[in-house]
């Protein structure tokens, strides 16, 4: 394994452990949690750090990892629609600041379209979900409800905290790892 590939692995791999203790800040509170969002930091910040591929994978894994080992969120229908968007968050994220013009704009062009094609892959997972698994409908109202109405304080905190965290990145010089 090429070295750029093994610290992206292990980056990942905090990333993940990251995702499973961040929660237990909004303790175990769920309405504080789907407020705040807290498992979607980490593999937000992880697409950009270690590149799409990765902040597909970690937000894949983390909601339905933390769902078997914790018991939260709820498998399903909220942990599995939960791993779709996620990986929609790490993937976009990671494609679009990779291929946009390095700038101060990247990162929130970057941010903002991760967000919003998270939230459709959610709407859209969330739908299937329910209409294959369980015997409830996810209407129009319940995407609107759930995925921006209830869910504005967190994504005002990734608004803020994530290009912080990657800009401070960036000045740092630890991303983008330079291809091996």
């Amino acid at each position: 394994m090429k070295k750029n590939q093994m610290i992206r692995l292990v980056l990942s791999a905090l990333f993940l452990a990251i995702g499973f203790v961040l929660p237990f800040l909004t303790g175990q509170i769920p309405q504080v949690g789907s407020m705040l969002l807290p498992l979607h930091l980490p593999a937000l910040i992880c697409g950009f750090v270690c590149g799409w591929p990765w902040g597909l994978l970690v937000g894949f894994v983390l909601p339905i990892a933390r769902s078997l080992l914790f018991g939260m969120p709820p498998l399903v229908p909220t942990a599995l629609a939960m791993a779709f968007e996620m990986a929609g968050y790490g993937a976009v994220a990671g494609l679009l600041y990779q291929r946009l013009r390095p700038g101060r704009g990247r990162v929130y062009v970057a941010l903002i379209g991760a967000m919003l094609a998270g939230r459709a892959v959610w709407g859209l997972a969330s739908w299937l979900i329910y209409a294959l698994l369980t015997q409830s409908r996810f209407a129009l109202a319940a995407f609107w409800t759930g995925g921006f109405v209830n869910a504005w304080p967190g994504m005002v905190l990734q608004v803020v905290l994530v290009p912080l965290i990657v800009m401070a990145l960036e000045r740092a010089r630890l991303i983008p790892l330079k291809e091996n």
